[in-house]
C-alpha cells in the first residue's frame, strides 16, 4: 500500500512476517536532486519484494536515494544493505549505529550477556536458548554497510522541500531519533509514538532507565506544534498531544499494577512478568509465543528499575537471583 500523505512525502507499507506488528510504515520523500527513506523493514524477501515494487511505483532511483533509520531494530534498519549504492548515504544516531554495529559482529557475548542477566532475574533456564533464537531480531538483522553519517540532537536533515530537525528521544531504544519539521508541523516519529499500542521499552542492563528516558522523551515532544504524525507502525496520529497523555497514564497505570503485585509478597522480575496482564491473545503466560516472553521480561525489568530509582521498591541477591520488594 502506498499513501502520500503530504506532497511528495509517500508512506510505503512493508508487511513483516513472524511479527506480531505485521507491517513497518516506510516513508519516502522524492526530491529533485536526492531521495530519502525512512525506515526500510526487516533483511526478508517479502519485505525487500514490497519495498523494490514500491519504489518502482513511485519512479524511486536508489541511486539518487539515502536511508535514514529512526532506530537500530531489525523492523527499522533489515533491509538498509540491501537499498544502499555507491552514492549513497545511511543517516543514524550516534548511539544506535554503535548498537547495530556490536550486536551484527558481536552475536555470541550479546547472547551470553541476555542470558547472564535474564537468568539472574528468574527466567528458566530451560526455556532460554529457544527464546533468545526466536527473537526475530537474530535473523533478520543487518550486516555491516559504508556510507554512513551519524546524527545528533538538534542536526539538520534536508529531504525533498522538507526541512526535518533531529530530536532525540531516547528510550525505545537508547538512540531513537525522531524527525521534526516545523513548517508542516510534522513529526516523523519511528516507535516513539504509536496509534493505539504502546512502544516496547526494555531494560537489558542495568546501567541505563530506560522508562524515565521515554517518559522525559515525550515531554520533549509533547511541547513541539504538531498537527501530524508519522509513526512506524500502524496509523497516523492526527491528535499528538492527546496520545503522549494516554501514553503516559499508560505507564502510571503498569507502575500501580507492578506495585499491587509486589505488596503480595517479594518477587523476581519474571515473576512480576508472568502475573501482569498483557495485551495478547493467550490464555495464558505458559501459551506466549517465546519472543513474546522475552519481550515482556525486558518491559518488566524497565519498569521495576524506574521504580526502584523513585525508591518505592528496593532490590536485593537471594540466593542469585533479584528479588524486588516494597521499600519499607
Amino acid at each position: 500500500m502506498i499513501e502520500e500523505v503530504m506532497p511528495n512525502l509517500y508512506r510505503l507499507e512493508i508487511p513483516l512476517p513472524n511479527i506480531q506488528l505485521k507491517a513497518l510504515n516506510s516513508y519516502i520523500i522524492k526530491g529533485e536532486e536526492r531521495n530519502l527513506i525512512i525506515d526500510t523493514g526487516s533483511n526478508h524477501l517479502q519485505c525487500l519484494e514490497a519495498m523494490h515494487s514500491g519504489l518502482k511505483e513511485l519512479g524511486v532511483d536508489l541511486r539518487e536515494t539515502d536511508v535514514l533509520i529512526t532506530h537500530y531494530h531489525s523492523d527499522h534498519a533489515g533491509l538498509v544493505p540491501s537499498l544502499m549504492t555507491d552514492t549513497s548515504t545511511f543517516y543514524c544516531s550516534e548511539q544506535d549505529f554503535f548498537k547495530l554495529f556490536s550486536n551484527v559482529s558481536n552475536d555470541s557475548d550479546y547472547r551470553d550477556d541476555i542470558r547472564r542477566i535474564i537468568v539472574r532475574h528468574g527466567f528458566p533456564e530451560t526455556q532460554l536458548d529457544l527464546d533468545i533464537d526466536s527473537n526475530i531480531g537474530f535473523r533478520y538483522r543487518s550486516p555491516d554497510f559504508q556510507n554512513n553519517k551519524t546524527l545528533i540532537d538538534g542536526d539538520i536533515i534536508y529531504a525533498g522541500n522538507y526541512r526535518f530537525r533531529c530530536i532525540g528521544t531516547p528510550g525505545h531504544t537508547i538512540g531513537h531519533m525522531c524527525l521534526y519539521e516545523p513548517d508542516s508541523k510534522l513529526l516523523v516519529a519511528g516507535d516513539h509514538i504509536l496509534d493505539k499500542i504502546t512502544p516496547n521499552i526494555s531494560l537489558a542492563s542495568d546501567d541505563r532507565n530506560p522508562l524515565k528516558e521515554y517518559l522525559h522523551s515525550l515531554e520533549k515532544v509533547e511541547n513541539l506544534d504538531i498537527d501530524l504524525a508519522l509513526p512506524g507502525h500502524r496509523n497516523l496520529v492526527t491528535n499528538c498531544r492527546e496520545r503522549i497523555l494516554e501514553l503516559k497514564h499508560h505507564y502510571v497505570r503498569r507502575s500501580d499494577e507492578i506495585l499491587a503485585l509486589l505488596g503480595e509478597g517479594d518477587k523476581t522480575n519474571y515473576q512480576v512478568a508472568t502475573e501482569l496482564k498483557w495485551d495478547l491473545n493467550c490464555e495464558s503466560w505458559e501459551l506466549f509465543p517465546p519472543k513474546q516472553k522475552l519481550f515482556a521480561v525486558w518491559e518488566t525489568l524497565a519498569h521495576l528499575k524506574y521504580l526502584e530509582e523513585k525508591q518505592v521498591i528496593e532490590r536485593e541477591v537471594r540466593d542469585q537471583k533479584v528479588v524486588f520488594s516494597l521499600k519499607q
